[in-house]
């Protein structure tokens, strides 16, 4: 049986994977780890830990027969700076360097997707639309009237997607000295 539902206390591990396939080289970056042993270990650390922005409260799951294949990570934007918080502390610790910084994602007045992701065997059955949809409807529940998502601007087939689902380019930035597209589309 397949449903949409928040993550649980035991999808971690396939959280990580998953957070991993969505976000790759910028994984590494966030937790300061150089195998991908460690930032799956890191990323579960943070799943399970309340109040960052991989908290598993951020994080909505396509589940198949009680296991996570797909993963939308969301949160609004006004509460990034607290959610960024651990993960700079985590970061800071693990380099000496208290001065080390992350690239603002998302913008204050916008409910954020941070990461989408549907496992490799389940792609191409409409799950990544359902999540964003889930993600929409989640927005829409919490009274936020925007949702925005950043697309690595190489990355033609999800941009096709986004502007097929209705959102739109309103700005170029740059996440891990890459160029994204930031995205947005009305809720109201």
């Amino acid at each position: 049986m397949m449903t949409i539902r928040a993550a649980g206390e035991r999808d971690a591990s396939s959280l990580a994977r998953l957070i991993l396939l969505a976000i790759q080289d910028i994984a590494y970056q966030l937790t300061g780890e150089s195998s991908e042993r460690d930032v799956l270990r890191q990323l579960e650390a943070f799943i399970d830990a309340e109040g960052n922005r991989f908290s598993r409260s951020c994080i909505l799951a396509k589940v198949e027969n009680g296991i996570p294949v797909g993963m939308i990570l969301c949160y609004h934007g006004s509460d990034a700076e607290r959610l960024y918080k651990p993960v700079l502390e985590h970061l800071s610790r693990k380099s000496g360097d208290p001065a080390i910084t992350i690239d603002d994602e998302a913008d204050e007045d916008e409910y954020y997707i941070d990461a989408i992701a549907v496992a490799p065997s389940q792609q191409g059955k409409g799950y990544a639309k359902q999540l964003i949809a889930a993600a929409e409807n989640r927005a829409r529940e919490l009274g936020h009237d925007k949702i925005a998502l950043n697309v690595d601007q190489t990355n033609e087939g999800a941009h096709a997607l986004y502007v097929k689902l209705g959102y739109r380019a309103n700005k170029e930035i740059k996440i891990h000295d890459k160029p994204f597209w930031h995205m947005v589309k009305s809720l109201s």
